[in-house]
Order: C-alpha cells, then sequence, then structure tokens
C-alpha cells in the first residue's frame, strides 16, 4: 500500500503568503506540497503534477475557484477542499453541491487542516470492497 508515500498537496490560492505557510504546516506531517496563484496555472499543474488533493481558495482574481473546480472536476475526481474566508452557508452548500469534497473556513488550524487531507485522501485510496 502506498500510505508511506508522502501525499501530493496541490494549492491554489492567489495570498502567496498564506501558500508558503501552509507549505510549512504541511510538510513535516508527510505531504508534499506545489502551488499556483491563480486558477490558470492551478488547472495546468493539477493536470501535469496529478495531486492526491487539492486545496482551493474560491475567491481570485481573473479565474475564481468555482470555474478552476469545475475544470478540475472535468478530467479529475480528485479530492477538493476549499479553504475560503466566505462563510454563507449558502455558499458552502453550492460548493458541497457542485462537486467540493469539503469547505473549511479560513483561518483554520493547521492541525485540523492537516487532519482533513489525510482522512480525504485515505478515502480517495481506499480500494473498493470485492462484492
Amino acid at each position: 500500500m502506498q500510505s508511506d508515500k508522502p501525499k501530493k498537496v496541490l494549492i491554489i490560492d492567489d495570498d502567496l503568503a498564506l501558500c508558503e505557510a501552509l507549505k510549512l504546516i504541511l510538510e513535516p506531517k508527510e505531504f508534499t506540497v506545489a502551488s499556483a496563484s491563480n486558477g490558470q496555472d492551478g488547472i495546468q499543474l493539477c493536470r501535469e503534477w496529478q495531486p492526491d488533493i487539492v486545496v482551493l481558495d474560491l475567491l481570485m482574481p481573473g479565474m475564481d475557484g468555482w470555474d478552476v473546480a469545475a475544470r478540475i472536476r472535468s478530467f479529475s475526481e480528485v479530492p477538493i477542499i476549499v479553504l475560503s474566508a466566505v462563510s454563507k452557508p449558502e455558499l458552502i452548500a453550492k460548493a458541497l453541491d457542485q462537486g467540493i469534497d469539503e469547505y473549511l473556513i479560513k483561518p483554520v488550524p493547521g492541525s485540523v487542516l492537516a487532519a482533513h487531507l489525510k482522512r480525504l485522501t485515505r478515502r480517495s485510496h481506499t480500494p473498493a470492497p470485492n462484492p
């Protein structure tokens, strides 16, 4: 089983300081982290690098997180966690209805984010039981 291998996390967020902070938090917790500061680069990196999970901001200039998630969903079932400052219940429901796997509100403690990442990557790599 590949659980000993660090999980690849792609962060798509225009806040470069946040990307660096998440990298510092996650790498000691057995994650390999890459980041993109805009939606277009994030989609391209997702195609090429094939991460185990994506952490996505919704509010970005140019292509927003909604479009990024839809584009990623067009070619991948990679788990996506939205990490957003927006806490409106209707937007959270919309994100979950559109295929987002988890919606966390900034700021989120690093240990909590890491726990969600581990849970989703564990679930996405668990083989289906034989009938």
